[in-house]
């Protein structure tokens, strides 16, 4: 696993998040660069069908319409292939593998999450390494640097990431002033202030899509980055250094239900899935949203646009850095290793990666980008949203992964259920951690 680089990663990180077009894109007066394949690579005239697995189900994020404009014109320069779309969203996708995994039936092009949750992927052998893509044309030097390394096992990179992330917590500044609240919180506990004050006034605080149960566990490591701290709980553990039992992760479990307690979620929660919990706050019907900021182009979509901003997660009795973040290097494209169309679909894949930041920049999409990204977004017209985040990469001093790129999947599925039930069971924080350090010591 790659949790040790965490620190050093997320400081080169900060570092990259320097954005040209330029140098991103290899194309003159906005004309489509010419794929690869056209050359003769991986373009040999019959008619082939690569299915894409992917997860941008959702018709009105700038992500959907990126990939639909890249394939669209993919197909139109190699009308011999067909880009067969498999759209689901992020459980789904994640359920869905595991059974085609099971069965060495993995489509063509899959999403994979880093370290932790694709290790078992390319220990079974199920993907094909991409040494070749990403050596092809310089791509890999279009990555920020040290990023691919999430994706890399024994010296071959395995897949090729959409994005690099931090956690946010957005808010909408109407529905803050319509309650009366002048600031943004900078502690845990005026965060619940806020909270309490908000569903006061009929206004449900936090969006959240929990029946997708990471959105939980992402809001609960930023709690325990702060508790612990600083970064390397998970690691610490992992490394015989610390137990689930620690006062750390009690700590968090308790300030965790707080927020459960204080009526912070929408009513069955658990009920609503990750899109519908992020619509939520983009119609105006929820006050804060705690998410990577993948989020920023579908936020700048949507109808509440001019009023959100966004401020980093506040400090957990009186422990923490807000300049630490849950960094989230994004999910990934891999290649089936049985794939019956290995040239077209590697061709198809580099075209997808090379052309990506480009069409991202020009939807207003590159916040949170996995390249290095240049080009003025005030001038391109970006949100100050998206510009006060771009600002917030640039002071990054550290960070810890989600959980679930962190821990084996046993232990992680653990995780995830025990902190889904927080949201309808209130339970002993002892209780819990023992919980989690049970699931640990039973899957080494």
């Amino acid at each position: 696993m790659r949790t040790g680089k965490m620190k050093a990663f997320a400081l080169t990180m900060a570092g990259a998040m320097i954005f040209t077009l330029a140098a991103c894109s290899g194309q003159e007066n906005g004309g489509t660069t010419t794929s690869p394949g056209n050359s003769g690579d991986g373009n040999s005239g019959e008619q082939v069908t690569i299915t894409f697995q992917n997860i941008y189900p959702d018709p009105t994020t700038p992500a959907h319409k990126m990939m639909n404009q890249l394939v669209e014109q993919y197909e139109k320069d190699h009308p011999n292939v067909k880009i067969e779309l498999d759209s689901l969203n992020t459980d789904q996708q994640k359920l869905k593998l595991k059974t085609q995994a099971a069965s060495k039936e993995v489509p063509d092009i899959t999403i994979v999450n880093p370290a932790a949750q694709m290790q078992p992927f390319v220990e079974a052998g199920l993907l094909a390494p991409l040494n070749d893509v990403v050596e092809k044309d310089g791509l890999k030097d279009k990555f920020q640097d040290g990023l691919l390394d999430y994706y890399s096992f024994d010296g071959n990179v395995y897949a090729l990431p959409d994005g690099n992330n931090i956690e946010v917590v957005y808010y909408n500044k109407a529905l803050f002033e319509q309650a009366g609240i002048a600031e943004t919180p900078k502690t845990f506990e005026e965060l619940l202030e806020v909270v309490k004050t908000l569903k006061s006034k009929g206004i449900t605080p936090i969006a959240i899509g929990e029946k997708d149960s990471w959105t939980g566990s992402l809001l609960f490591m930023n709690i325990l980055l702060r508790t612990n701290g600083g970064p390397g709980f998970l690691q610490d553990v992992i490394d015989g250094k610390k137990t689930f039992n620690d006062p750390a992760f009690t700590e968090a479990v308790a300030a965790f239900q707080e927020l459960v307690k204080a009526g912070a979620f929408p009513d069955g929660a658990t009920s609503i899935d990750y899109n519908a919990g992020g619509n939520i706050f983009k119609t105006g019907k929820a006050a804060m949203y705690i998410m990577g900021t993948w989020e920023t182009g579908a936020i700048d979509s949507s109808s509440v646009a001019d009023q959100v901003a966004a401020f980093q997660f506040p400090t957990v009795n009186g422990k923490g850095d807000v300049n630490e973040y849950i960094v989230a290097p994004g999910s990934a494209f891999a290649m089936s290793a049985n794939s019956e169309h290995p040239e077209e679909t590697k061709d198809f894949l580099h075209y997808f990666m090379t052309e990506m930041p480009k069409v991202k920049f020009e939807l207003k999409d590159a916040v949170g980008s996995g390249h290095k990204i240049e080009g003025d977004f005030k001038a391109a017209g970006y949100s100050e949203l998206a510009i006060g985040l771009n600002d917030l990469f640039k002071n990054i001093k550290g960070g810890d992964l989600a959980f679930d790129n962190t821990m084996n999947p046993a232990v992680s599925q653990a995780h995830l259920s025990s902190i889904q039930n927080l949201f309808v069971v209130e339970t002993d924080p002892a209780q819990v951690a023992q919980e989690h350090q049970a699931a640990f010591e039973a899957n080494p």
